[in-house]
């Protein structure tokens, strides 16, 4: 082989080298969903919302059953039931508190001791808020979440499309984002979603077109972040279920 040939073959050796360098991951590798995707797609994190009988959520699920989440459990109930007009907004702050984000609320507690927390305390006793106690499993959250030292964090997933029940997953969602502002005390926009009676007839309404967030309604939850596609889909598939009390 001539030396003419061994530098061409040499050249088109570092050409090729380069190439494959430059065009590594130029196309995103996505994580396999573990189970069925249906016709949802993703949202928030969550991955497909599934709308056959597989799981919703993906291989990038982050939720951990032993944690309770800033972001996903304890911000939208203190925001639902004590961050409303008239009580602890950033617009009526009442008693000059504000409970809309992170640092004003843990304003109002001390990491890992719940008993020794001004909002564990009003709250646990049923003092506030003033619409009426939060359940003993949203106390019990909150207490948790203050024990493990009131993290400002977050998890992705969580949410499986395949539970869609009343019980399961319809009641906790209305308690965590909806209950605060529509309750048998505080009607907001005349709607009680703290039973299964008022839930009914709210999903026989403007339920879906709110919590979508579609033109023409009002955005729930009020103030909030927009629930999760899964979340959404729960709700879905228990009404297309016959919005059964189970």
């Amino acid at each position: 082989m001539n030396t003419t040939k061994i530098v061409t073959l040499i050249f088109l050796g570092i050409v090729f080298s380069v190439i494959a360098i430059n065009c590594k991951h130029e196309i995103p590798i996505i994580a396999p969903s573990t189970g069925g995707t249906g016709a949802g797609s993703g949202g928030n994190g969550s991955g497909g919302t599934g709308g056959g009988g597989g799981k919703g959520t993906t291989a990038a699920d982050t939720c951990s059953a032993d944690t309770v989440y800033f972001s996903n459990t304890v911000l939208p109930m203190i925001v639902s039931n004590c961050a409303t007009t008239g009580c602890h907004d950033s617009a009526t702050h009442r008693e000059g508190l504000i409970l809309t984000n992170y640092n004003k609320i843990k304003g109002e507690v001390s990491p890992g001791n719940p008993s020794g927390s001004r909002l564990f305390t009003v709250i646990s006793s049923g003092k506030m808020p003033p619409a009426g106690k939060l359940s003993a499993t949203q106390i019990a959250a909150l207490s948790q979440w203050i024990t493990q030292g009131a993290l400002n964090n977050t998890c992705r997933g969580g949410c499986d499309t395949a539970t869609f029940t009343y019980s399961g997953a319809v009641s906790s969602i209305m308690s965590t984002y909806c209950v605060g502002c529509h309750n048998a005390n505080s009607l907001g926009g005349g709607i009680d979603l703290s039973t299964y009676a008022g839930v009914v007839s709210a999903a026989t309404g403007k339920l879906m077109g709110a919590v979508n967030q579609l033109s023409g309604y009002y955005a729930m939850p009020l103030g909030g972040t927009k629930l999760s596609d899964c979340q959404i889909t729960q709700i879905q598939k228990w009404i297309n279920a016959g919005k059964t009390n189970n």
